[in-house]
């Protein structure tokens, strides 16, 4: 791990109080996964929340679900903090 990774993952251990080893291995986890596949995203979904402690609706697990399978994923930051905040 480069100081700029090591660096980034200090940031969010502090900020999130999340565990870098718990980040790697989500990341591992999706690297081969089927963002069409509405099961898979849904525990992805339920596992970061659980990760970051930060509990999710089922109003906005299923409106955070369905964008991912549709393929209908904002790419502005102003679109996607008004996704995750709803």
């Amino acid at each position: 791990m480069n100081n700029f990774q090591k660096g980034l993952f200090d940031k969010i251990q502090q900020k999130a109080k999340i565990n870098p080893d718990d980040v790697y291995k989500v990341a591992d986890s999706v690297k081969h996964a089927d963002f069409s596949d509405e099961k898979t995203v849904r525990r992805l979904v339920r596992q970061l929340s659980k990760l970051a402690n930060k509990p999710v609706s089922k109003q906005k697990e299923d409106k955070i679900v369905q964008s991912i399978v549709k393929n209908d994923i904002p790419m502005d930051m102003n679109s996607l903090n008004k996704l995750f905040k709803k």
